[in-house]
């Protein structure tokens, strides 16, 4: 029995030992995938073409984007309208414990899509760099972080901007989606946009770890809120307080589901929304404003964020999000913009026209992708003028709607 006994004892160390050495390793092997950026790689995108070193200003504590981050073998001429025309400053709640494990992985990702970043936190940091608003840490400190962040972006950078995002580290944002839901309306309306929650506010108040999206107007009320008295720190619950604060000040709840009543913004990580199963005495039911739907359906193709996202899959999302595509397929809801921003309407435009040129191309044969491989009776030489012609058409039209 005692040599049984030691027996099993042993065992379960070496379980435990061997567990203990496959953590490790995994840490030590994720550290070195993702390293710490210097200075000159912190200006390289991570999965795109490397910018120039003059697109990234650092101006004190700020992270200033010159150019919209990019591909140069991808047609980007509507987003670089959106870039120029709704400034996105982006604001990323932090803390000293989470600079290497989560922080830097925004830096490296979806960051670098914002027209300006800072990252807040509680003590300064200026070689990574951060905003230090003296505070404590810890969840009681996240609306005196939230109110003491909004007002160092009101004083020093409003007018750098048009719209001011706050974001946790450890969420994911598409800003380029972001832009075009914000390309609906002006920065001079009193309007704010997340996830909204329904509960403790009339109107309702936007999730935190979703982020929202302050207007100019919005935000120059919040801090006159506070300057009034209209608003105090009545809880260290950072997205109710401020949603009751934003709703004394006359500032409107918006609505950011798209064209299809799909949501955008969501509170947790993609996989939970498109295959989970909330049980329902989860406190999601009783909190979403709008009726929950589960499964493909639940999220907008032009989805904004997702909360909860650990550093492996920021870079996931950044690949699926600007790299990954289905080939021959043109987007199928592509919705239009504001005339203001002098852009046509690329929804049925860009669709009618892709699909005339290639019913035009085939010139009523039924044709596929197949042919362009090499038959018997053709050369390969012979067949790559067909296709360099029907590529040509393809890009003729594209640049159509592109100046329309």
């Amino acid at each position: 029995m005692k040599g049984g006994g030691s027996r099993w004892a042993f065992s379960l160390g070496f379980l435990v030992g061997a567990c203990s050495v496959y953590f490790f390793l995994h840490q030590m092997w994720f550290e070195r995938s993702y390293p710490v950026l210097s200075e000159t790689q912190e200006k390289a995108t991570v999965v795109g073409s490397l910018p120039t070193p003059s697109s990234w200003k650092k101006e004190g504590s700020a992270l200033i984007n010159l150019l919209r981050l990019n591909r140069a073998d991808e047609d980007g001429r509507v987003a670089d309208v959106l870039y120029k025309k709704v400034r996105v400053l982006c604001w990323v709640m932090t803390g000293p414990a989470n600079l290497q494990s989560k922080a830097r992985h925004v830096k490296a990702t979806w960051s670098r899509h914002c027209n300006l970043v800072l990252f807040m936190s509680s003590v300064e940091d200026p070689a990574f760099p951060t905003v230090g608003l003296g505070t404590k840490e810890g969840r009681d400190q996240l609306y005196w972080k939230t109110i003491r962040a909004f007002h160092y972006v009101y004083e020093h950078h409003r007018d750098e901007a048009d719209w001011f995002l706050k974001a946790d580290d450890d969420t994911y944002v598409v800003v380029d989606n972001l832009r075009w839901i914000l390309s609906n309306h002006t920065s001079e309306e009193p309007i704010y946009f997340g996830k909204r929650f329904k509960p403790y506010s009339k109107q309702g108040y936007m999730s935190g770890g979703a982020g929202y999206v302050l207007s100019k107007e919005a935000l120059k009320r919040f801090v006159e809120g506070f300057r009034t008295k209209v608003c105090t720190h009545t809880t260290p619950v950072e997205d109710l307080a401020l949603g009751q604060c934003l709703e004394k000040m006359g500032v409107v709840a918006g609505d950011s589901r798209d064209t299809l009543l799909r949501e955008t913004f969501h509170p947790f990580v993609p996989e939970h929304h498109l295959t989970s199963k909330f049980s329902k005495n989860f406190w999601y039911w009783s909190y979403c404003y709008y009726p929950i739907v589960e499964g493909p359906q639940c999220c907008s193709d032009l989805a904004v964020s997702f909360h909860y996202v650990e550093a492996e899959l920021m870079y996931e999302l950044e690949y699926y999000t600007y790299h990954l595509r289905a080939y021959g397929y043109l987007p199928r809801y592509p919705p239009s913009l504001r005339q203001r921003l002098n852009l046509s309407p690329v929804s049925q435009t860009t669709t009618t026209l892709g699909l005339k040129a290639v019913q035009e191309e085939m010139d009523g044969r039924s044709r596929t992708a197949a042919n362009f491989s090499v038959s018997k009776n053709q050369t390969k030489e012979e067949k790559e003028p067909e296709k360099d012609n029907l590529i040509s058409k393809l890009t003729e039209n594209r640049t159509v709607v592109a100046h329309h």
